[in-house]
């Protein structure tokens, strides 16, 4: 029975945090066995952003790295380079060429960024339309996504919905997997996502004494109605990471309010070190063989041209392109 066509990426920004993992990373790793899986370094969408040309291909290394170290296996998935493939960019600009300015300006994410920047670049506004062309180049039929990225996803089926009436049945229409995990929060302010800046986030390489110093910082204080979303946060990660029984012995502490937070951050901090012990070690070999990963970009862009070659000549004889 074939599998179905699996397409996802995550920007060229090094070092993952445990939100990215839990949120995205993980389900990739599981499902490179069920599907035909396509995972790519979006290295274009990352330049919508103010960015440094050298850290960017030092980033866009670091996170191929990170993908192969936490278990993504480049025998099973294709992993590739956004700008390696040419045909992403070209598929962008006639998918651009059929969608209203109006449907990229309503993005939540685009109103979002642009109200937070005094000049706000094109390349923000058509990040949906890269985007599609990302996904509908290999005629994904499912695509793992987070709840602020089902917007985006509906863009790309009304994308190639337009294109299928206006040329001929060209694209699927690909359907989200949602990730059924709680969405991990900011150590520093609970009722944002996690970020990588300002002691917000334990990144996947951190040291054990770095993720034990952030952990300590980590916003506890309850409010006037007996919750926190800081503890929430806190408990919600020792069930993705604790030992068996660890969770129902701190959560029952919680329930006889007889819980030191510092000792629930200690035993956080441990586990979670733990667990990333070997994919520190691993990520450290690989980015001391930049010829191996270089390999692995090289190999992943040819199979995934051999693919996109194919469709971008079937949307240019569609659309009258010699």
């Amino acid at each position: 029975m074939k599998k179905q066509i699996l397409v996802s990426g995550l920007r060229a920004t090094s070092e993952p945090h445990i939100g990215n993992y839990l949120g995205a990373i993980r389900q990739f790793i599981e499902k490179q066995d069920d599907y035909d899986c396509y995972f790519f370094i979006a290295d274009l969408h990352t330049m919508t952003t103010p960015f440094e040309p050298k850290e960017l291909r030092k980033s866009s290394l670091a996170v191929l790295a990170d993908y192969i170290a936490l278990g993504l296996d480049p025998k099973k998935s294709t992993i590739f380079l956004q700008s390696q493939v040419p045909q992403h960019t070209e598929l962008a600009w006639i998918f651009n060429c059929i969608t209203p300015v109006s449907e990229l300006q309503r993005m939540t994410q685009f109103k979002d960024k642009a109200s937070d920047t005094k000049s706000v670049n094109s390349g923000l506004l058509n990040y949906p339309v890269l985007m599609a062309a990302d996904v509908l180049l290999y005629k994904a039929e499912v695509v793992p996504v987070g709840d602020d990225q089902v917007q985006h996803l509906e863009l790309s089926r009304i994308i190639s919905r337009k294109f299928n009436n206006a040329f001929g049945k060209t694209f699927p229409e690909p359907k989200p997997l949602l990730n059924k995990n709680a969405r991990v929060m900011s150590l520093t302010d609970p009722t944002k996502k996690m970020s990588k800046t300002g002691g917000a986030g334990i990144l996947l390489n951190d040291s054990p004494e770095e993720i034990k110093k952030k952990l300590r910082k980590a916003v506890t204080a309850t409010d006037a109605k007996g919750k926190s979303a800081g503890v929430d946060n806190l408990m919600g990660l020792l069930k993705e990471f604790g030992t068996e029984g660890q969770y129902e012995f701190f959560l029952s502490q919680l329930k006889d309010n007889t819980i030191q937070f510092s000792h629930l951050k200690d035993a956080l901090a441990e586990v979670i070190a733990n667990h990333f012990a070997k994919f520190r070690e691993k990520r450290a070999k690989l980015l001391a063989d930049p010829e191996y990963l270089a390999e692995v970009l090289a190999d992943g862009a040819r199979k995934a041209q051999s693919i996109a070659s194919k469709t971008i000549s079937e949307v240019k004889e569609k659309v009258g392109l010699l």
